[in-house]
């Protein structure tokens, strides 16, 4: 699968010629000038929570591209209102299968609201199953013991957290995470973007390393194959 990040947690996968495009957070992002958000394919849209740095993008992208909105009631709700047609419930608990594979929802542990600061309901994870590959996003989240669930249902090729600290789980807390999900390959997210959660990355993945995991800090725009 083809893997293409966005900057702060924003960041697609394209899965057998279908785009899945995750907590777009694009144009307010000062790193991610060079993004066209414009021109962003999209056949879904996963949000995880309802921040505006997750959220931020989303609608008008989901206008533009008619893509089909996961994420938790509370949020498919407000797309609705938003006018996006295309929407798909799923909460803790939940799965649904797709034409890309199965998408199993769980807990995060972190706050939601829009930005008028409304609840958004409860932040969200999602662990995908597909054909080409399957992955754990765990959306902005503090380090849980219910990680070791996502294993018990979907066996991981990698996995997706947030490294930033203050504001989610730090690097420390995120090579805990990847033991509990028995993830060795992790992409990190939510780092750099604002002042209080810029890390030191080669110290970051000098301690991935010494865990016996493959941490992945990714430029801005930068596509891999995964």
């Amino acid at each position: 699968m083809k893997f293409t990040y966005y900057g702060h947690s924003a960041f697609s996968v394209d899965i057998k010629g279908i785009t899945l495009l995750f907590d777009p957070f694009i144009s307010g992002n000062g790193l991610a000038e060079a993004i066209q958000v414009d021109e962003l394919h999209a056949d879904y849209i996963i949000i995880s929570h309802g921040h505006f740095d997750h959220i931020l993008d989303a609608v008008s992208i989901a206008k533009r591209t008619t893509a089909t909105v996961i994420a938790n009631f509370e949020i498919t709700t407000w797309f609705g209102n938003q006018g996006i047609a295309n929407v798909h419930t799923l909460n803790p608990g939940g799965k649904s299968r797709f034409d890309f594979g199965v998408v199993r929802c769980f807990l995060a542990q972190h706050s939601s609201s829009f930005p008028d600061g409304s609840y958004a309901g409860v932040a969200c994870g999602f662990a995908m199953a597909t054909d080409e590959g399957n992955f754990y996003y765990s959306g902005d989240t503090g380090l849980s013991l219910d990680m070791q669930l996502v294993p018990q249902t979907t066996a991981l090729d990698f996995a997706v957290l947030p490294v930033g600290d203050h504001l989610t789980m730090g690097v420390e807390e995120a090579i805990q995470a990847a033991r509990l999900l028995e993830a060795d390959k992790v992409i990190g997210v939510h780092f750099d973007t604002f002042p209080q959660i810029v890390i030191d990355h080669q110290n970051a993945v000098a301690l991935f390393l010494s865990a016996g995991i493959d941490l992945m800090l990714l430029d801005i725009g930068e596509v891999i194959e995964i």
